[in-house]
């Protein structure tokens, strides 16, 4: 089977690492194309998505972390204000926004409820969220979920349809910890198979998971612990993309016809991989001018029948 790992992340410290895990790193302070062409992405540059394109278009973003007052990024708030605004300005409207995971610091409800009055405030026509380890603090996700049930059942993970593509939305921080990897669990699976099962197989499938469904680094629980049993339902469709937030930096990997990204924070950068002098990932401050060039949203667009899935990630400085 064809695998290619590479990141986005310019000047990392412990290139080594990066290496023997089979990693291209840097961090992009401009806007990159990835084109999906055959399960492989083919870097483009950012113009070669015009506002004229046809397709589904839409944003995602990640760890908003509301609620967050730390050195790393005292205005969290504030970030995430400027990333709606760059949303908002887009040459090309998307149909809706995705949100992968930790839209709160610390499970509040306060947290829950700006993160949802915020979110208002793209003009988009809905924003799906998942819910990330910092959404399911002491209570699991049932306080993440009187803010964002988003088909009314009770459950942190759903489907739906739009443009002829299939999105699923995965909880997989159901018993997280840095010291061991986190799963979505048997009943999620019977409903992950039972999902899936009436879909043609040319149907284009994009999976939101807040951590990655593969394992980036198993020391910091940086995987999914039952991923492989993911994989084994998508693997027979043609167009799977898996978009993941939760280590806070660009990385992509691929495997046959799905490809995995995962996308930067809103929040705080986090250590690369492995990174020395990290005993488990915590916030990292940058220089004054820095922050913004490391924090970013995505714009990915579907155009159907080409088979071509392309994506815009932007940085708040740019």
């Amino acid at each position: 089977m064809d695998e290619k790992d590479s990141t986005e992340q310019e000047g990392a410290p412990d290139a080594g690492r990066r290496e023997a895990l089979g990693c291209l790193a840097a961090w992009s302070g401009a806007a990159l194309v990835w084109t999906m062409a055959g399960g492989v992405p083919r870097a483009q540059a950012a113009g070669s998505i015009g506002a004229g394109e046809g397709g589904l278009s839409f944003v995602q973003i990640s760890d908003t972390h509301l609620g967050f007052h730390r050195e790393a990024n005292p205005d969290v708030q504030g970030s995430l204000r400027r990333a709606i605004a760059d949303i908002n300005a887009l040459q090309r409207a998307p149909a809706f926004a995705v949100h992968t995971g930790d839209v709160s610091h610390l499970s509040k409800p306060e947290e829950f409820d700006l993160g949802r009055q915020m979110f208002k405030e793209i003009r988009v026509d809905r924003v799906h969220t998942i819910p990330g380890e910092h959404d399911a603090l002491d209570e699991g996700v049932s306080g993440y979920l009187k803010f964002f049930d988003h088909d009314g059942k009770g459950k942190a993970w759903y489907s739906f349809d739009q443009g002829g593509v299939h999105f699923v939305a995965l909880n997989n921080v159901l018993n997280f910890s840095t010291s061991r990897l986190a799963a979505l669990g048997d009943e999620q699976l019977a409903w992950l198979k039972r999902d899936l099962a009436g879909l043609s197989r040319s149907t284009p499938i994009i999976v939101l998971a807040h951590i990655p469904l593969w394992t980036v680094y198993e020391p910091w629980g940086w995987g999914t612990a039952d991923a492989d049993r993911v994989m084994a339902l998508l693997r027979p469709f043609g167009s799977v993309t898996v978009l993941n937030g939760h280590i806070h930096q660009v990385m992509q990997k691929v495997e046959g016809h799905v490809a995995f990204h995962t996308a930067r924070s809103l929040a705080y950068p986090l250590p690369t991989p492995g990174q020395s002098g990290f005993g488990e990932p915590a916030p990292v401050k940058v220089p004054a001018g820095e922050l913004g060039k490391l924090l970013g949203t995505r714009q990915l667009t579907i155009v159907p029948g080409s088979g071509q899935l392309a994506m815009v990630d932007t940085p708040l400085d740019h």
